[in-house]
């Protein structure tokens, strides 16, 4: 259920209405989308590890467990002795060339945006 969108979208919201209650109804329901998203991300990258049963995506509408078409990422041994590990290593391994260098790109993309607007926007 922890994997499924709507427990995503439940927590954020749940999350933006008591951290974030200064701000305007708008900007909550902004920052609550923005967490949602960022929460349905960890299903979404689970369905592309190359173990476990499936993730529950749709709960508790739909029991049906998935995997995306390509499982590209490691799954992580359980218990700490495995995790440190030559398994545990490949994990790190695969999930930086799978997640990380993918989310450095994006934020250098989006670092070299907001300075061409700065730079643009101040001439």
């Amino acid at each position: 259920m922890t994997h499924s969108l709507l427990f995503s979208f439940l927590l954020a919201l749940v999350v933006a209405l008591i951290f974030f209650r200064k701000r305007s109804g708008k900007n909550q329901l902004i920052i609550a989308l923005y967490l949602g998203i960022c929460g349905a991300s960890h299903g979404l990258l689970d369905a592309m590890t190359t173990g476990g049963k499936g993730i529950a995506l749709f709960a508790p509408w739909d029991q049906e467990r998935y995997f995306l078409p390509w499982k590209v990422i490691q799954v992580s041994p359980i218990g700490i002795e495995k995790f440190f590990s030559e398994w545990g290593l490949r994990v790190i391994i695969s999930e930086f060339i799978w997640v990380g260098i993918p989310c450095l790109l994006i934020i250098g993309f989006a670092k070299l945006m907001r300075r061409r607007k700065t730079n643009t926007g101040s001439i």
